[in-house]
């Protein structure tokens, strides 16, 4: 559950495409990949004085959060955990390619239904997940339960939304991405009440003590890795699909004219993208 924990999908849209999901995510991961090291980073340093012998990632995705742990944690077994079964595939998969399949296994699950049966955790990695959960609440005191006492949970949100385009891009008014996601902000409010919650808060009322809390300001910029401009261009695809009916015809022409991979303006070709966006992680202990 990581890119995908912020490009929702409305009630009335069809089934996803798990196979453009699992390239998207695996483009994030590229692309944010210095983002991932340094906060895996500094979760492995705060959990210095864990066994560390069972690690779990909280809606996994393809399994980027559940393989950078693999490797910072060397001594530990990851559990990743996804609804998704065409996900959890796709990181077997990248598993058994870094050669991880012996530490890190999959779980199917739905924790909007039931808690599944696994046996105590030392970590639990929540990135990008728990604002799409129905009841985070309950599913922050499953995980309190789940964890060995002394044990930590690590939890990444996102404060600002991700962008990709110069601030001048607009015919006749610029700032089109930022208008983009105005448009749909409405929409992410009513599917996705618990996006940008004090999640603080909620830790300690489900009985965490906070360890420390940090932001991670995402700001990339020429020399960008190779990746971005596809990851940009099915970041806006996605966008793009939600914005009929929402914002005027010149925008969203303009907006065609980026994502078309045959134009010579298409994101693909463009030498002026940055990778803008902010997370903040919590990391809390279980008592």
């Amino acid at each position: 559950m990581e890119i995908h924990r912020h490009q929702h999908q409305s009630a009335a849209e069809s089934a996803p495409d798990w196979a453009a999901m699992a390239e998207l995510l695996d483009l994030e991961a590229d692309v944010l990949h210095s983002y991932l090291s340094e906060a895996t980073a500094w979760v492995h340093e705060l959990a210095a004085d864990l066994p560390r012998r069972r690690i779990l990632d909280l809606g996994s995705g393809t399994g980027s959060g559940a393989l950078a742990l693999a490797q910072r944690f060397e001594d530990a077994d990851v559990i990743a955990l996804d609804g998704s079964a065409q996900l959890l595939a796709h990181c077997q998969v990248k598993a058994r390619d870094l050669g991880l399949a012996d530490r890190v296994r999959t779980l199917q699950a739905d924790l909007d239904i039931a808690w599944p049966a696994i046996d105590a955790v030392d970590l639990v990695w929540a990135s990008m997940s728990l604002h799409h959960l129905t009841d985070p609440d309950r599913v922050l005191a499953e995980v309190f339960a789940a964890l060995h006492p002394g044990g930590l949970l690590a939890v990444a949100e996102m404060d600002r939304p991700l962008l990709f385009l110069p601030d001048d891009i607009g015919i006749g008014r610029p700032g089109l991405e930022a208008r983009c996601h105005a448009a749909l902000a409405a929409e992410l409010a009513d599917a996705v009440p618990h996006l940008g919650s004090r999640w603080g808060s909620r830790l300690r009322q489900a009985g965490f003590t906070i360890v420390a809390e940090r932001p991670f300001a995402i700001d990339l910029t020429s020399p960008l890795p190779s990746s971005t401009g596809r990851y940009a261009q099915a970041s806006l695809r996605r966008i793009r699909s939600r914005l009929d009916g929402r914002m005027n015809a010149d925008d969203l022409a303009t907006l065609d004219v980026l994502i078309d991979s045959e134009g010579a303006d298409c994101v693909l070709r463009r030498k002026d993208l940055t990778v803008r966006t902010a997370r903040t992680v919590w990391v809390a202990r279980r008592s």
